[in-house]
């Protein structure tokens, strides 16, 4: 029997329990033929209003247990129920091919569920999951089949399940359920990002746990390394609890510091800023110390609705994030949608490559009554604390100018009606693009301050979609030619007096944390719960040591050559 099996780490920690396999239910659908399309489509009906009930319960549930960006999966999940192109569908296929509503439902939802995933991008395969979750729930009140709680759970448990839906993910109570492992996923999967807000050790991607694994199997979930161990003998046991210790040990440690600057062991100091999607997360933030809000993606407040937010309700969002921060820096994102993130309510044509399409700067320069509400609104909030505006997906100078000449016009027409507004608010772009990165000498004598996107600025460097399993490979955060561009820009900016930021996951790697120190980056924006084992990793380097290391790793010829180059001197692991 096998013994162990290794996965993807995706949420910290170490838990040991029994194991609860979490199966999938029987959606097999007998019967095709229905005598009566109308009795279809009420059965349908009924389905769905109590579907939205349940959803609109464990939404609120996430929303006092995880905060309003975890809540807003569930929106989308409402959205989808009511989404008339589903819907209608469904309804259409009951009448004209006189089926029953589940195999109506069952064939309509596959359609769109795998026209999502060749999309190839992460959003659109978020929406395909969002739309096999719901189909789902509204299959089993058709089928009669009723679908395991895991709400339910009463004694320490680690779930194994092929995935773990949004849903599942919301039920969970970490007083009891210990860790989670899963056959498919990565770091950036619902599943993963969940177990991480509840800090609940987990382990994505390990392919065959379901089948390896029986249920009431003492397991131990290393999420950590990223290995489950079943069945673990006295001897491993023994050393996963003292692991388990360890790394609480670790957590205390590092919990300390929440009030400590983020200095180096030569006392130069860097900022340690935390990314957010909505004011939900600020409680995450504060309570890791952060030293400021690198990144607050603005798109949340676009997301999950039927129209455009409005100014006023945009304003009260970013005041709330910038008065909480009591003066720290706030960077707020303009908005970056459009292509892979879709709005329906905007009507954007489908484009064959959206990451590359009409998006973000691209969108808000064509549809500037809807940019201008979201520049006044940050306008008056920054009357209110520390905000700084960045514009994303900047790749031409042209651009830049026209994005800051409508800001500068927005805050004359403010000043002119004695709105208050800050005379001190900084503007940056991020730089996410190569040429943006090549040119950043030209651009920096025109911003306040860079912030280099890695997620994407190392896709488009590699001209590899990092969703795209089969070139997954070329997503090398450590490739010298993207720690130039990165080098470049850094260099670009301080020539002139300017400070650089990092909000991609690249920030926050213990491989890259040294680099990035040696080649000068001033701020290093990540998720809130990586800010504390960053900051302790900080304050054992040396300045002025990795400032020579980082030109070494600049010579190297592959992304294996720098990070065996930083192990060797650095890694903590």
């Amino acid at each position: 029997m096998l013994h162990s099996l290794k996965g993807i780490a995706a949420s910290a920690g170490v838990a040991i329990a029994k194991a609860f396999v979490h199966e999938e239910p029987d959606f097999t659908i007998k019967q095709k033929e229905a005598k009566n399309p109308s009795d279809e489509i009420k059965r349908l009906d009924e389905a769905l209003a109590i579907s939205r009930e349940e959803l609109t319960a464990i939404k609120e549930k996430a929303l006092n247990e995880l905060g309003e960006d975890k809540a807003e999966i569930f929106s989308a999940h409402l959205l989808v129920l009511s989404d008339p192109e589903l819907v209608d569908a469904v309804k259409a296929k009951v009448n004209e091919d006189s089926v029953t509503a589940e195999f109506a439902l069952n064939e309509v939802a596959n359609m769109f569920i795998t026209m999502f995933e060749n999309m190839d991008n992460e959003y659109m395969k978020e929406r395909a999951a969002d739309i096999r979750d719901v189909s789902r729930r509204v299959l089993g009140h058709l089928m009669g089949i009723e679908v395991v709680s895991l709400a339910a759970i009463e004694e320490d448990t680690i779930i194994i399940a092929h995935d773990l839906t949004p849903s599942d993910t919301a039920q969970l109570n970490p007083d009891v359920i210990k860790g989670f492992a899963t056959n498919i996923g990565g770091r950036t999967s619902h599943s993963a990002i969940m177990s991480r807000s509840l800090e609940i050790p987990a382990v994505v991607g390990t392919k065959e746990a379901t089948a390896k694994i029986e249920n009431g199997a003492l397991v131990i979930v290393d999420g950590i390394d990223g290995h489950v161990i079943v069945n673990p003998t006295e001897e491993e046991l023994a050393a996963y609890e003292q692991k388990q210790a360890d790394y609480e040990a670790q957590k205390a440690e590092w919990a300390k510091l929440v009030n400590k600057k983020t200095t180096t062991q030569d006392t130069h100091h860097v900022e340690l800023a935390a990314n957010i999607g909505t004011p939900k997360d600020l409680d995450g933030v504060i309570n890791n110390g952060a030293e400021g809000i690198g990144l607050y993606r603005t798109e949340f407040l676009y997301m999950g609705r039927t129209e455009l937010p409005s100014e006023e309700e945009q304003y009260e969002a970013y005041k709330e994030v910038v008065e909480r921060m009591d003066g720290k820096p706030v960077v707020i994102r303009t908005l970056d949608i459009g292509g892979d993130k879709e709005l329906p309510y905007l009507d954007l044509p489908h484009e064959l490559n959206p990451f590359l399409g009409h998006r973000a700067i691209r969108l808000c320069l064509e549809k500037q009554d809807m940019f201008r509400a979201q520049l006044r609104a940050l306008l008056r909030a920054s009357a209110h604390g520390n905000l700084k505006i960045m514009f994303p997906m900047i790749a031409t100078l042209e651009e830049l100018r026209q994005a800051k000449q409508i800001l500068h016009e927005e805050k004359d027409k403010l000043q002119a009606s004695n709105v208050d507004v800050s005379d001190e608010m900084e503007v940056g772009i991020m730089v996410e693009i190569p040429s943006t990165a090549v040119a950043a000498p030209q651009f920096a004598k025109e911003v306040d301050f860079f912030s280099i996107g890695t997620n994407d600025l190392i896709q488009y460097t590699m001209a590899a979609d990092r969703m795209n399993e089969r070139v997954s490979y070329l997503y090398q955060p450590y490739h010298p030619a993207v720690l130039r561009l990165i080098d470049m820009v850094i260099q670009a900016a301080h020539a002139e007096g300017k400070w650089v930021g990092m909000c991609g996951e690249m920030a926050g790697d213990e491989i890259a944390i040294p680099l990035l120190l040696g080649l000068g980056l001033d701020e290093f924006s990540m998720s809130a719960t990586s800010i504390l084992p960053a900051r302790s990793q900080i304050s054992k380097l040396s300045k002025a040591e990795l400032e020579s290391f980082a030109q070494e790793a600049l010579t190297k010829d592959t992304a294996d050559g720098v990070e065996q180059l930083v192990r060797s001197k650095y890694s903590q692991s």
